[in-house]
């Protein structure tokens, strides 16, 4: 679960970065973009391809795996939303202007994400890569923990 105070104003504020962000790079935000994109804001849980596939389905929208895939690599390769690999799943990406700064923290027992942006961390990552001769393509950096509710909760 990925939390937020007002879901409404979430779901309204990504789809409107989402156009801005389409419209700065002249990249078109297509319906079938904004669909998807809704679906995975729609419920501040990580979303499957396939699930995403059944939804669409359920709104009377025939896609086939491809298109939907293709989808979601425009999302990601825009920083709309991240891939969370170990789960092999997508949510929205809250803080898009800042996509590659961020992590995730997971709570092992409410299944609540975190989405977390630290430039310095992203920092240290870099500079450990590049000591070490490597460029990465590619991070995501994912906690697995509890969080203080659940670890309040076992104390009782």
């Amino acid at each position: 679960m990925y939390s937020c105070s007002d879901h409404k104003s979430c779901l309204s504020d990504a789809l409107h970065v989402a156009d801005k962000i389409c419209q700065k790079k002249g990249l078109r935000f297509t319906s079938l973009r904004k669909i998807i994109l809704e679906m995975i804001w729609s419920n501040h849980e990580p979303s499957k391809a396939y699930d995403i596939l059944d939804k669409l389905k359920d709104v009377n929208l025939s896609a086939k795996p491809p298109t939907v895939y293709r989808t979601l690599d425009f999302l990601l390769e825009n920083g709309l939303i991240h891939k969370l690999n170990s789960l092999n799943a997508y949510i929205g990406c809250s803080h898009p202007l800042e996509h590659n700064e961020c992590f995730f923290l997971f709570c092992q027992e409410c299944k609540e994400i975190k989405e977390c942006c630290n430039k310095e961390l992203a920092k240290a990552i870099n500079q450990t890569a590049s000591n070490n001769k490597f460029q990465p393509m590619n991070i995501t950096l994912e906690i697995q923990g509890e969080c203080q509710e659940c670890t309040d909760k076992a104390r009782l």
